[in-house]
């Protein structure tokens, strides 16, 4: 007589509770998982901060000592050379498209590639040239450039990084308006040895992605190849360049805290020169918050990075104490805006 045998199986209850206890603990692991994944991007976009900023430095030891402009227009359609004379405040050569900072490292000797312009955290690693040029995989849906066309328009092409995550202060980082035939304020280059607290002073941060590039959205015209101005006017309103050159006044001033908007509140187009304050468009997409959004990495002259909120920055002035990008007296208040 054969013996009779019997299979131990999981019962059906038994199965149950194994696939709950797995759920439970996927449950639990995935938010640490997705954590760990922010703070690693978040790492990767610092470090890419600093190399720009260092690769800034090394740009320097070529160009007695001068920053590089943070855009110009360029007197042709490739290469990055620029005549001082052009540089208006409106665009004499539209179709040369502009010379933008980043053009200044990746084409030179810096060591700085031209990805290194980018962040891991915002889609495409970052915002598109304000003329893309004539790849369409480059344009943002419904971008216009600048001169009122649409993808796959071939000219003008910006000599910039193809995607761009970073942005200057506009103190240090001079816009293209060296020319003027009025008497408003015009721009002028800085040398390193005119910062004076260059451990405290922001030069490089993050543009704002907010579900979209709408921040620098300007018209549908993805402004990307602007600085961020991080003070405002006192006398004149906000324009910085409306402001009196002469007198012993301060005439710019830091936003006020109520000027720093929450996520919810800023409007298109926030880069935008006659807005309350540009600073609305620096990004919040990292861990930490406070009541105005999340975080973004600053790179300071001295090439170290921190990273904090926009409103920290703000109540730490952080931005500087001159506008040195500006002729006449550029003297900044340290007191928030009348």
């Amino acid at each position: 007589m054969r013996p009779s045998t019997h299979r131990s199986a999981f019962t059906l209850i038994e199965l149950l509770v194994v696939i709950a206890i797995i759920a439970l603990l996927i449950g639990i692991l995935l938010p640490s998982l997705g954590a760990a994944r922010s703070a690693a991007r978040t790492i990767k976009c610092a470090v890419n901060a600093r190399s720009v900023v260092q690769g800034v430095s090394i740009y320097q030891a070529t160009s007695k000592q001068y920053y590089p402009p943070h855009y110009v227009y360029g007197d042709d359609e490739e290469g990055g050379s620029w005549a001082q004379a052009q540089q208006q405040v409106t665009n004499p050569n539209p179709n040369h498209g502009y010379v933008h900072w980043s053009y200044s490292l990746f084409s030179g000797d810096t060591g700085v590639p031209e990805g290194a312009f980018t962040c891991p955290s915002v889609p495409n690693g970052g915002a598109p040239r304000t003329n893309p040029g004539g790849n369409q995989s480059d344009w943002e849906p419904n971008q216009q450039n600048d001169t009122g066309n649409t993808a796959g328009a071939t000219t003008p092409q910006d000599r910039q990084a193809r995607r761009t995550a970073y942005t200057g202060n506009a103190a240090i980082f001079p816009r293209n308006k060296f020319y003027s035939s009025g008497g408003e304020r015009k721009n002028q280059l800085v040398t390193d040895a005119t910062i004076l607290l260059p451990s405290s002073t922001i030069l490089v941060t993050e543009y704002l992605y907010n579900k979209g590039w709408d921040a620098i959205n300007v018209g549908g015209i993805y402004k990307s190849h602007r600085p961020i101005t991080p003070f405002v006017g006192g006398s004149a309103g906000v324009r910085v360049y409306d402001e009196p050159q002469g007198g012993a006044l301060a005439r710019f001033f830091y936003p006020r805290d109520s000027d720093i908007l929450e996520l919810s509140a800023i409007p298109q187009g926030a880069i935008d020169e006659t807005s309350p304050t540009t600073l609305n468009a620096v990004g919040r997409h990292h861990p930490g918050k406070d009541k105005k959004g999340g975080t973004a990495n600053f790179a300071f002259v001295d090439a170290h990075v921190e990273q904090m909120t926009v409103l920290q920055s703000v109540v730490q002035r952080k931005w500087g104490d001159r506008f040195y990008t500006l002729t006449g007296g550029n003297q900044v208040n340290t007191t928030e805006r009348p």
